[in-house]
């Protein structure tokens, strides 16, 4: 192992806090951050601003039809220090955050042939190491040799009061009730899909968060990190 370049999978299930954990790894130990499920949810909005998917349909063939038309890109954002997904050269950073995409994104991320698109994207980003990157499937099909790997894990009620907490500013018209119940089938949906089903890699670390604030979490997972650099 590089002790100053090494890859870093975090896996786990939704609104565990996998992004803002992978975000604080990036900046505090100068690492990329890549955001896998923000790749599945660029892929969403555009089965939504196409009319593929809504409430009453899904044309699945017309999405891997279309999916050739999809062109998917990480731009740094010097001010944020962060990078943000551009979906046909379109920055979509804040519109992937969506109550709608939520609710459909667990659907378009079980077909074969968006997984199989996007993986070999995330492989491609991979390849330079000194990356953090989280999602469902990194520890065990992207980055199965990954120096480090966590399994993020909480109780579904503690998830769903923290997304809630987070939607409810810009989306008015949602409760707790809608969240926990996405929540639900998301989960239901990640860990028996047939594709690369959401499972924790047997040489992940387990964090599970539900006591913990931020501060601890970071504190925790760092502890770890600097272990294997040093």
């Amino acid at each position: 192992m590089n002790i100053n370049h090494i890859n870093i999978a975090i896996d786990g299930f939704s609104s565990c806090g996998k992004s803002s954990i992978a975000k604080e790894i990036s900046k505090n130990f100068d690492m990329i951050y890549v955001d896998s499920g923000a790749m599945y949810r660029a892929v969403t909005l555009f089965c939504l601003e196409n009319e593929i998917i809504s409430n009453s349909k899904f044309i699945k063939l017309k999405l891997i039809e279309k999916l050739c038309d999809i062109e998917i890109e990480f731009n740094f954002n010097q001010q944020t220090n962060l990078s943000e997904i551009l979906l046909n050269g379109i920055n979509v950073e804040n519109k992937i955050r969506s109550g709608k995409v939520s609710e459909y994104v667990s659907k378009i991320s079980q077909i074969p042939e968006v997984r199989n698109k996007l993986i070999k994207i995330q492989k491609k980003i991979c390849e330079n190491r000194n990356v953090v990157m989280d999602g469902r499937d990194i520890a065990t099909i992207v980055m199965p040799n990954a120096d480090l790997k966590f399994f993020i894990t909480a109780d579904i009620k503690t998830r769903a009061r923290r997304r809630f907490d987070e939607l409810k500013s810009v989306d008015k018209e949602i409760t707790f009730a809608d969240v926990l119940n996405n929540l639900s089938e998301r989960d239901n949906d990640d860990v028996k899909r047939k594709h690369n089903p959401l499972i924790k890699a047997a040489d992940a670390i387990v964090i599970d968060n539900t006591s913990l604030n931020f501060a601890q979490q970071n504190e925790l997972i760092f502890r770890y990190i600097k272990d294997a650099k040093s």
